[in-house]
This record gives structure tokens, C-alpha cells and sequence, in this order.
């Protein structure tokens, strides 16, 4: 027993170096895509908190996309190694490429890189954060689970990443809809509260992505019944706006608290983001 345990002990270890390596190249990957961003000199010399908050959060959708490749029944060591690595590099391209597009997509009427570099837009780092958080959500989903070989593990990671991004892009859109002011219009105003909230809903719609989308899917009636988890995900967030609305947040609107201040709450909004996630957690625990 105890060698099983020193043998467990062992590959811990070896798994966790890996894990390091592959997080070291994710940072290297982040400082070539962004060549004309001074990491160091946005956190320390400019103490830029809108970075921070972006910076930060693609650190954790690295290591929610790195873990993916790192959860699961062990196949051996040396299988194991050469799984993780294929796996961890897919996930590293696959985080930067989400980061890409909903850039380009979800935030697409300003320059992301302006709000958050120049203009040290909190609201905006904070999205952009979350954008990562998310997408390394659907990374973790999409590469869980059992596959009949790396090749077709592989394809069919990309296949359902591809469906979580555009069911992430459609998530904004409903949000968009369930909202009674324009998210661009008062993120460029540095109003924070707003960051928070979207980012909260971008998260949550994203954990249930996430649960819908692991495992094996051998049966059309399964991908359905993922289709219906994610479609409930969807209409559960009018449904928190308005709970938490009505019972988190009594006597207040949440609009008025967000937007129709001199000065956004950003407490009002940290309500919301949890009404968001807080849903989504408890909804994959029941379903």
C-alpha cells in the first residue's frame, strides 16, 4: 500500500511539472501575441488594475485548460505524459484562439487592448478576464472525458470547443436582449458595474457549457440532451436577473443600481454576477 502511494506520489509530481511547463508556454505564447504590451510595466511601474483583471483571468483559463488535459482515470505514466502534452498544447492554442475571437466578436465596437492598455478601463479587464475564465470552462469540457483514440480525441475537442464558442457568442446576445441599456456604450464610459455583471453571465453560461459537453457522447440522444442543458442555461439568466432583482437586491433596481447612478454599484453588480453563477452551479448539481 504505502508503495502505491509513493508510486501516486511520484507521478503527482511529474504531472505537476508538466502542468508547469506547459502554463511557463502559455505565459510565452500571451507576451508573443501581445508584443507591444510591457507585461511588467502594466502591473508594477502603471499598478494598471484593468490589466490585472485580464491578465489574471487568462492565467486561470490557462489552468482550467491545462487541468483538462490532467483530470481523468490515469493510463500509465508515460501514456499519460504524451496525452497530456498532446492535449495541453491543443489547449493552449484553443484558449488564445477563444480570447480572438470574442474580442473581435462579443466586444467587437472598440479596441479591447485601448480600454484596458491606455485608457485602464477596469470593466472592460474585467470581461476580457472572464472571456478566458470561460473559455478555459469549455476547454476543461470539451477535452474530458474518454475518447477511442487521441486522434478522435482530439477532433472531437475542437468540434465541441467550436459549439461552446458559439454558444458563449449567442450567450451575449441573450444578454444583450435581457439588459435595458447598452453594455458598449456604458462599458466605454469605465462604468465597472457592468463589466461585473456581464462577466458573471459569460461564466455561468459557460459552466453549464462546460457540464453539457463532458463525457462520451455515443448517441444522438445524448448531444440533444447536452442541446437542452445549454438551452435551459440560456433562459435561466432572465429568470436570475429578475430573482435577483426581486429578492437578492428588495426595494432596489438593478438597472437603476447599475447604470442610472452618478456612480455605477458595483456591489449591486457583484449580486448579479453571483445570481448568475450561483444558478448555473446549482443547476448542474440538479439536471
Amino acid at each position: 500500500m504505502f508503495q502505491e502511494f509513493s508510486y501516486s506520489i511520484y507521478n503527482g509530481l511529474i504531472y505537476i511539472a508538466l502542468a508547469f511547463v506547459f502554463f511557463f508556454l502559455g505565459k510565452l505564447i500571451y507576451q508573443l501575441l501581445h508584443k507591444d504590451i510591457r507585461v511588467k510595466e502594466e502591473l508594477v511601474v502603471k499598478d494598471n488594475l484593468a490589466f490585472s483583471f485580464a491578465h489574471v483571468g487568462y492565467f486561470v483559463g490557462l489552468l482550467l485548460a491545462i487541468g483538462s488535459a490532467i483530470a481523468g482515470p490515469s493510463k500509465g505514466l508515460v501514456e499519460d505524459c504524451i496525452e497530456i502534452s498532446i492535449y495541453a498544447a491543443l489547449a493552449l492554442v484553443l484558449l488564445n484562439i477563444s480570447v480572438f475571437i470574442t474580442d473581435k466578436v462579443v466586444l467587437r465596437r472598440f479596441s479591447v487592448q485601448k480600454e484596458i492598455v491606455e485608457d485602464q478601463n477596469s470593466g472592460t479587464g474585467i470581461i476580457e478576464g472572464a472571456v478566458s475564465i470561460a473559455s478555459g470552462l469549455i476547454i476543461f469540457g470539451a477535452i474530458s472525458g474518454e475518447s477511442e483514440s487521441i486522434t478522435h480525441g482530439m477532433y472531437t475537442t475542437v468540434l465541441f470547443w467550436g459549439a461552446g464558442q458559439l454558444l458563449l457568442i449567442l450567450t451575449t446576445r441573450v444578454y444583450n436582449w435581457i439588459t435595458p441599456y447598452d453594455i458598449h456604450e456604458h462599458l466605454e464610459k469605465d462604468n465597472v458595474a457592468v463589466g461585473v455583471g456581464f462577466a458573471g453571465a459569460l461564466i455561468a453560461i459557460a459552466n453549464l457549457i462546460r457540464f453539457a459537453i463532458t463525457g462520451v457522447f455515443e448517441t444522438m440522444d445524448e448531444v440533444a440532451i447536452a442541446g437542452i442543458e445549454v438551452a435551459g442555461g440560456l433562459l435561466i439568466l432572465p429568470v436570475m436577473r429578475f430573482l435577483t432583482d426581486k429578492i437578492l437586491l428588495p426595494g432596489a433596481s438593478l438597472t437603476d443600481e447599475i447604470v442610472n447612478q452618478e456612480k455605477a454599484n458595483i456591489g449591486a453588480a457583484l449580486v448579479e454576477a453571483f445570481g448568475y453563477i450561483g444558478g448555473s452551479v446549482l443547476l448542474t448539481w440538479c439536471i
